[in-house]
């Protein structure tokens, strides 16, 4: 069992999701006239439901596991390659259920230049009937308009802070945390409406003592590490150029050594799991292995501009 809250409580059940009443009740229309498209498109800010759905969707199709893939488009070498085997794969005939589904994630960063999403676009045009494409994406401007076209989009937003509320009070009842209003709000002010951001700091002040220790564990924790994956995900592609790296950036208002210790955190991982992209991540980490306390901001760009721009060892 994961010892991550957010991963432990994630819904089952399309009823279960809270804070995306509309796409819910799309989805659900949908599945009561059997007329799931075989190409959805689900759009949203990070922590905001996209793989939970995903996931719930494959136990209402009796999909098996065997049948079912995800596929984080960001930390795919070669997107051509990959979508070449997408191709041969989709007229396989599924091992342990009724469908094959692929899951997408954030499949905006197959770049448009490089010809991805033009190739995408082609086994979406020719998905077969028992084949299902789930695409997810945080920015779905970056998409081919050819793809959003075919695809049924199931669009998410922020949570409210009542939706928010009640993610962290059912939380708190099945984890049996001592946790005061107060403090449900200051993890309220501070998540940005991510029901997955709102638990993961939850977890980390859910087993100290008193207010004053717990608001202090969430100032510390306030690092947007969505924006921070975000970044990471795109420095380790090969192909990342700074213009989007900058925009990245950009939204970071505070906190560049907690983002330095993520982005360390994330190279890490891809590193120990080897493959194609180990060697960006040890460049990863040999850049981002001093601090940023002193140089802050700049000290954080910087380093951005060098893994960016320094051709990998």
């Amino acid at each position: 069992m994961s010892n991550e809250i957010y991963k432990r409580l994630r819904p089952k059940t399309l009823k279960g999701v809270i804070g995306q009443d509309g796409a819910i009740t799309t989805l659900q229309k949908l599945l009561d006239k059997n007329k799931l498209p075989r190409a959805i498109l689900i759009t949203g800010p990070s922590g905001t439901g996209k793989t939970t759905i995903a996931r719930i969707l494959k136990d209402i199709l009796e999909c098996g596991s065997s049948d079912y893939q995800e596929i984080d488009c960001a930390m795919v070498e070669s997107p051509i390659d990959r979508i070449r085997s997408l191709s041969r794969q989709i007229n396989l005939c599924p091992i342990d259920g009724p469908c094959r589904i692929f899951f997408l994630e954030e499949v905006q960063s197959w770049s448009k230049a490089g010809f991805a999403q033009q190739a995408l676009l082609k086994i979406l045009e020719d998905t077969p009937s028992h084949v299902y494409f789930f695409l997810a994406t945080t920015d779905e401007s970056k998409l081919n308009k050819a793809i959003r076209t075919r695809c049924t989009e199931i669009r998410l937003s922020a949570l409210s802070n009542p939706a928010l509320k009640r993610v962290l009070q059912r939380a708190i009842e099945k984890e049996q945390l001592k946790v005061s209003e107060s403090i449900v709000d200051e993890i309220i002010e501070v998540s940005e409406g991510s029901a997955r951001k709102a638990l993961v700091i939850l977890e980390q002040i859910g087993e100290l003592n008193g207010d004053k220790e717990q608001i202090a564990a969430i100032q510390s924790a306030s690092v947007d590490k969505d924006v921070a994956i975000e970044l990471a995900r795109a420095l380790i592609n090969p192909r990342a150029d700074w213009a989007g790296v900058a925009t990245i950036l950009k939204t970071i208002k505070d906190d560049p050594e907690g983002v330095r210790h993520l982005v360390l955190g994330y190279a890490k991982s891809v590193l120990l799991g080897g493959g194609g992209l180990a060697p960006r991540a040890f460049k990863i980490i040999d850049i981002f292995s001093k601090s940023f306390y002193d140089s802050k901001a700049a000290g954080l760009a910087a380093a951005c501009y060098e893994v960016v721009t320094t051709k990998d060892r």
